[in-house]
């Protein structure tokens, strides 16, 4: 139970990190024109108007940095045998980062599906970059803490007569 418990606290913990990371920077699409190169984020600067998908975007992202925080924080106090509930202690983070990787995946999906379906002068090319990728390497560490938590839920020892 101990180095699964452990592995999905730091999996859990490093996509947060990520998640927090690609949120914060704005690297998510580079524009490069014949003279230039340009990068946007999520964020908007001030002045700036914001698309409706912009909005999801951002809306989804926080709920997954918000979900996996959750996450991380129930994990490392499940190292505290008497706050928890001993039966089912790792299903709660489970669920909660299969929840934050969905809100990621959500925010990731809609805005691919809007960045891609806009045409833009022929002269200029559009690319994701790094932000956007470490936004879905983080949807994906979020689904790889929660198998691990479900692999500690059924590798933990379960309370019995035999136990006792």
């Amino acid at each position: 139970m101990e180095p699964w418990r452990s592995l999905a606290l730091l999996v859990a913990f490093l996509g947060l990190i990520l998640s927090l990371v690609a949120q914060s920077t704005d690297f998510w699409l580079e524009a490069k024109m014949p003279t230039i190169a340009i990068h946007f984020g999520i964020w908007p600067k001030s002045g700036e108007t914001v698309q409706d998908f912009l909005h999801v975007t951002e809306t989804f992202c926080v709920l997954a940095a918000l979900w996996s925080l959750g996450t991380v924080i129930y994990l490392a106090v499940t190292y505290i045998p008497s706050l928890t509930l001993p039966l089912y202690r790792f299903l709660y983070s489970a669920f909660s980062c299969f929840l934050a990787a969905l809100f990621m995946i959500v925010a990731m999906a809609v805005y691919t599906a809007e960045v891609s379906s806009r045409s833009l002068n022929p002269q200029i090319q559009t690319f994701f970059s790094w932000s956007f990728y470490l936004g879905w390497v983080s949807a994906g560490a979020l689904l790889c803490a929660g198998v691990l938590s479900i692999v500690a839920q059924f590798r933990a020892s379960r309370i019995g007569y035999d136990n006792m």
